[in-house]
């Protein structure tokens, strides 16, 4: 018997994103699910009914949720969406846990089981399903492409008959996945870049792409990395030796753009008043971290405000605003990690909670919150 898999429009607010593309949808097909599209969950990502119809998917309403078996999305579902959802359904999604405890426990008790894809392990099997780096990297280019219209300048240098037009100087802080885009896209539209990050393994990457690195490169800088990956928290003593040093720099730049993320924290303060009242009036600073509090003091979610001179840009959801790219690859994503949970033979889905993916990821299962991460407990065996 086919199982349903369901694929609704997105409700949270300005998500222009979908789980699903008619190429995830065939493969979905051949792998025995029933698929099933809300209307217009596509159409800001480029994809209209159409589309999905022509490669085997049905088109349905809001409703068609109730009696599905598999729930693809792009965010957590909110609690009017799940109160719909069947008792057993599997949900997969990017769930933003951390501070949302509440959230976990209703969709527990709803008995749904949960799977948050930006808890993907940072593993060699699993970078095909990292939502994590697909989103961030098409996140580093688009912050540019915004940096660059709110600029009024020229990004390149200019060698005319009128004049020379000066590059524009750009520096990056974070050189993580969205951060070595921002580089490599702003180095493309010729401006002078340079970078910072507390991960030694960053100077390298950066210097490849050609930009210039800046940090401070004491001992605490030469252990500051997590084995995920991830930049530690750094001392408040390298904060503020770091701090010096960038401040000295930004004032000579003309468009700032800050990545910087911690898992579970808040944004950590990279930029400050004082820093953005010493870049030349006209300048521009892009925060990607916005959405957990802002790298950047005086930065607004959803705007461009005026900070001391500065033109800085909040924009929250920078992949949605570019959806037909973002859509295609998280989608991908969402089906490679999808395919580790079909049982072939049996058909439907197998929940083996010894398998790493689904230990890193599941959040709820069985009426509980099972992630140890958000007051679950740990456990094994197949459900």
């Amino acid at each position: 018997m086919s199982k349903k898999l369901f694929v609704p429009r997105e409700t949270a607010f300005a998500e222009t994103r979908v789980a699903a593309s008619p190429d995830t949808v065939k493969k979905l097909k051949a792998l025995g699910f029933d698929v099933v599209i809300e209307s217009g969950a596509g159409l800001a990502s480029r994809i209209d009914d159409e589309a999905y119809r022509a490669a085997g998917a049905e088109i349905a309403g809001a409703e068609a949720a109730a009696d599905a078996d598999i729930v693809f999305k792009v965010r957590r579902p909110e609690e009017g969406e799940f109160s719909a959802y069947k008792s057993g359904a599997v949900v997969i999604a990017m769930m933003d846990p951390y501070g949302n405890e509440a959230a976990l426990s209703a969709m527990a008790g709803r008995g749904v089981s949960a799977f948050a894809m930006e808890l993907m392990p940072r593993i060699t099997r699993a970078q095909s399903m990292d939502v994590l780096s697909s989103q961030a990297n098409l996140a580093g280019y688009q912050a540019v492409i915004e940096a660059a219209a709110v600029f009024d300048r020229a990004m390149p240098m200019m060698m005319t008959a009128a004049g020379t037009v000066p590059a524009a100087r750009v520096f990056v802080m974070g050189a993580g996945v969205a951060g070595l885009q921002a580089i490599a896209t702003a180095r493309r539209l010729g401006a002078v870049v340079s970078a910072t990050d507390v991960r030694p393994a960053a100077k390298e990457q950066v210097a490849s792409l050609g930009a210039k690195f800046i940090a401070v490169e004491d001992d605490e800088f030469k252990a500051a990395e997590t084995a995920g990956g991830y930049a530690k928290e750094m001392s408040a003593e390298y904060q503020a030796k770091q701090a010096e040093l960038v401040a000295s720099h930004i004032a000579k730049q003309d468009i700032v753009i800050t990545t910087a993320l911690i898992p579970g924290r808040p944004a950590p303060r990279l930029v400050s008043r004082a820093m953005l009242s010493a870049m030349k009036l006209g300048s521009v600073a892009v925060d990607l971290a916005v959405e957990r509090g802002g790298n950047i003091e005086g930065a607004e979610a959803g705007n461009v405000a005026e900070v001391e001179g500065v033109r800085v840009v909040g924009f929250a959801n920078l992949p949605g605003r570019i959806a037909a790219s973002a859509s295609a690859l998280y989608a991908k994503n969402l089906l490679t990690f999808f395919e580790t949970l079909v049982d072939k033979e049996a058909g439907g889905v197998k929940i083996n909670r010894d398998d790493e993916l689904v230990a890193a990821t599941l959040l709820t299962h069985e009426g509980a919150v099972v992630h140890p991460k958000f007051g679950g407990a740990t456990a094994g065996g197949e459900a």
